[in-house]
C-alpha cells in the first residue's frame, strides 16, 4: 500500500511504500529470504539489490577462473528450498565457474517467480529506525524510500570491493581493474603487460587465466599462501546418479559439521600417528582435493605442533611444483599456520610461475610506493605495465553493512556501535537496532563455512522467528544488552582457543588499514552453531527482548547461563 507521508529526512512529503520487510540484496541470501517471507509467511517484502540482475557476488566478479571453492553439489539450496530442483538441475564440474552459479541463480529466481518482487539497479543509502511507528525508514539511490516493519541485510560478507589508495593511481595511463567489480563484457589482455596485485583466492584463479593470454604477467606478492589442490573436472554421470539419490543424508550431514561440508575431522591429533601414517593420510588427502586436508585431523586449528606438519607438507607441495627453487620459497608461507587465512584452491596457479611470462614480486620486501603513470614503482624497481588488476579483496563482513548508513534507536549509527568491533548476539541481531536481521553477519560462522549451509540456516531461523512473532503478536524484537555481551565473550573464548588470531588475514580485518582487529567470523562450527541457534528459539527466543503490540519498551529474560567454553577438540568438530 502506499501513502503521503513525510520522508525519513524531513523534507517534502513524498508517497512512500510500506512494506512487512525490506531484504537488501539479491544474492543466495535474498534470494532464499524472500521466498521464506513472501511465499511460506505471506508477508508484503521488497528486495533492493545494486545489480541489474539476482546473482550476489556471482553478477560481479565475474574476473577470469572465477568458481567457487566447495563442491558444486552443496554450493547450492538444499531440499529446504526444493527437492524438485535438486533433482532437475545438474552441475557440470566439481567446482562450478561464475557462470555456471550465475545461471543456476536466475534459473531459481525464475522457477520460484522472485523478479516481480525485487527491485534491481537500486542501492540502499539509508536505514533509520523510528522509535514511534516503530518502522525502519529505507532510502535509496532513486531519491525514493519505503518504509518497513522489519529490515533483513543479504549482502553478503565480501561485497564492499577494497581498493587501495596508491599514491598516483588516478594518474595511470592505462586500465584497472577490481576482481570484485569485473566488466561484465570481460577483459582482453592479448599481448599486453598486466600487473596482478594481491595473490589471494581471486588472483590465485585469475592469474593462470590472465597468463594463458599476457605477454607478461607481474603477480605482486605480499603474503603467501597455503594454497591446496582443487583437482576440478567435469562430473561423470554415475556420479551424478549417486549424489542425487543420496541428497538428502548429504545435505543433513552438512548441517551437522563444523565447516558445513558433508565430512568433518576425524578424533585424532595430528601427533597421534606415525611421520609415515601422517604422511599417507596428508597424501591422500590431497589426491582428493578441495578443503579435505585441512580436515585430516581435529588439532590443525588449536596445536601449532599439530598445524606445523600440515604446514610443512604443503610447503613441500610447493617446493615440488616451481621449478625455480629461489621462487617456490617465495611462495612458501612461514608467518602463519596453515589454515589461520583462507587457503585457496588452486587449479593451474604454482605451475604459472614456470613460465616464462610470469614474473613473481616479493613487495613485502620491496613494498609498492606508488602507482606511476606507465605502471607500479616499487621501492627496488619500476614495472611497466598496460593493465593493473587489483585482486585486493573487499572490506569483509562489516564493510558493506556501514556503507548502507544504519541507524538505530536514538540516533546510534551501526558504524558508532561497533566502532570497536561488531557486537551481536549470534551474529543475527544488535542491540540496539530493533526488528533488523543479518544473514550471515559478523560473529556467525558464514565465511568459516560452506556458505549457502550458514545462509540457509540463518534464513530459516529468521523466518520462523517472524513466523513466532505474528502467532504471539509480537511487535518488535532486539537482542538484550546482557544476552548480547555473553555472546561477544562466548566468541573471544572460542577464537583465543584456536590459532586464527595469529594471521594477518582479512578474517581478522588486517586486510584494511585502521579497522579493529577482531575475528569477524565464528570458528566454533556450524553444527554447534546450529543447536545454540535451535536453544534460543526453543526457549522462546531467549536473550531478546520482545515487546506485544502497542507496548512501548521490550521485555525478554537473559539466557539462564553463558555458553559453554568450546574444548579444543570441539572447535574444530
Amino acid at each position: 500500500m502506499s501513502s503521503a507521508q513525510q520522508d525519513p529526512h524531513g523534507t517534502s512529503p513524498e508517497p512512500v511504500h510500506e512494506f512487512d520487510a525490506v531484504i537488501v540484496g539479491a544474492g543466495f541470501s535474498g534470494l532464499y529470504m524472500l521466498h521464506r517471507l513472501r511465499d511460506s509467511l505471506g508477508l508484503r517484502t521488497r528486495v533492493f539489490e545494486a545489480g541489474d540482475d539476482v546473482g550476489g557476488t556471482w553478477y560481479w566478479n565475474r574476473y577470469p577462473g572465477a568458481r567457487c571453492d566447495s563442491e558444486s553439489y552443496f554450493y547450492s539450496f538444499s531440499d529446504r528450498l526444493s527437492e524438485k530442483l535438486l533433482q532437475e538441475w545438474t552441475w557440470s564440474e566439481r567446482f562450478a565457474a561464475q557462470p555456471e552459479i550465475l545461471r543456476y541463480l536466475q534459473h531459481v529466481a525464475d522457477e520460484f517467480d522472485l523478479r516481480r518482487d525485487i527491485q534491481f539497479g537500486t542501492r540502499v543509502t539509508a536505514a533509520s529506525y523510528d522509535e514511534a511507528t516503530n518502522r525502519w525508514a529505507i532510502s535509496t539511490d532513486d531519491g525514493d524510500w519505503v518504509k518497513a516493519k522489519f529490515l533483513i541485510t543479504a549482502v553478503g560478507c565480501l561485497s564492499a570491493a577494497n581498493v587501495p589508495e596508491f599514491e598516483g593511481r588516478a594518474d595511470f595511463r592505462g586500465e584497472q581493474y577490481h576482481t570484485g567489480l569485473w566488466p561484465h563484457e570481460g577483459v582482453d589482455f592479448t599481448g599486453k603487460r598486466v600487473a596482478v596485485i594481491g595473490t589471494g583466492a581471486t588472483a590465485v584463479q585469475a592469474v593462470p587465466e590472465i597468463a594463458e593470454q599476457a605477454a607478461h604477467v607481474y603477480v605482486l606478492q605480499r603474503t603467501p599462501n597455503y594454497d591446496i589442490a582443487g583437482r576440478n573436472g567435469p562430473l561423470d554421470d554415475e556420479y551424478v546418479r549417486d549424489t542425487k539419490v543420496n541428497y538428502k543424508d548429504i545435505w543433513q550431514r552438512t548441517r551437522e559439521t563444523s565447516f558445513g561440508f558433508p565430512y568433518d575431522a576425524p578424533d585424532r591429533s595430528a601427533l597421534s600417528v606415525s611421520a609415515e601414517e601422517r604422511q599417507r593420510i596428508y597424501e591422500t588427502a590431497w589426491t582428493q582435493g578441495g578443503f579435505r586436508i585441512g580436515l585430516t585431523f581435529n588439532d590443525l586449528l588449536t596445536n601449532s605442533e599439530a598445524n606445523e606438519t600440515a604446514s610443512e607438507f604443503l610447503r613441500t607441495k610447493i617446493r615440488e611444483r616451481v621449478r625455480d627453487p629461489e621462487v617456490a620459497e617465495m611462495l612458501a608461507p612461514r608467518d602463519h599456520p596453515f589454515f589461520t587465512k583462507r587457503p585457496p584452491l588452486e587449479n593451474g596457479y604454482y605451475d604459472t610461475f614456470n613460465r616464462d611470462n610470469v614474473t613473481l614480486v616479493d613487495v613485502r620486501r620491496s613494498p609498492i610506493e606508488r602507482i606511476t603513470p606507465r605502471g607500479v614503482q616499487t621501492r627496488d624497481a619500476e614495472y611497466e605495465v598496460d593493465s593493473i588488476v587489483f585482486a585486493t579483496g573487499f572490506d569483509a563482513m562489516t564493510g558493506t553493512l556501514f556503507k548502507m548508513g544504519i541507524t538505530g534507536r536514538g540516533g546510534l549509527t551501526l558504524n558508532e556501535k561497533w566502532a570497536e568491533g561488531p557486537r551481536t548476539y549470534l551474529g543475527v541481531a544488535t542491540h540496539g537496532f530493533p526488528n533488523m536481521f543479518m544473514i550471515t553477519g559478523p560473529q556467525s560462522p558464514s565465511v568459516l563455512s560452506n556458505m549457502p549451509v550458514s545462509i540457509e540456516q540463518h534464513v530459516d531461523w529468521i523466518a520462523d522467528c517472524l513466523k513466532y512473532m505474528g502467532d504471539h503478536k509480537i511487535d518488535k524484537i532486539e537482542p538484550l544488552p546482557e544476552a548480547e555481551d555473553d555472546w561477544v565473550d562466548h566468541h573471544i573464548e572460542v577464537t583465543q582457543a584456536t590459532l586464527l588470531p595469529m594471521a594477518n588475514s582479512w578474517w581478522v580485518g588486517a586486510n584494511i588499514p585502521g579497522k579493529p582487529r577482531n575475528l569477524y567470523p565464528y570458528v566454533g562450527g556450524v553444527g554447534y552453531y546450529r543447536n545454540i541457534c535451535d536453544e534460543v528459539a526453543a526457549h522462546g527466543y531467549d536473550g531478546f527482548g520482545m515487546a506485544k503490540y502497542g507496548a512501548s519498551s521490550v521485555t525478554g529474560t537473559r539466557p539462564a547461563s553463558r555458553f559453554p567454553v568450546h574444548t579444543a577438540r570441539a572447535v574444530i568438530g
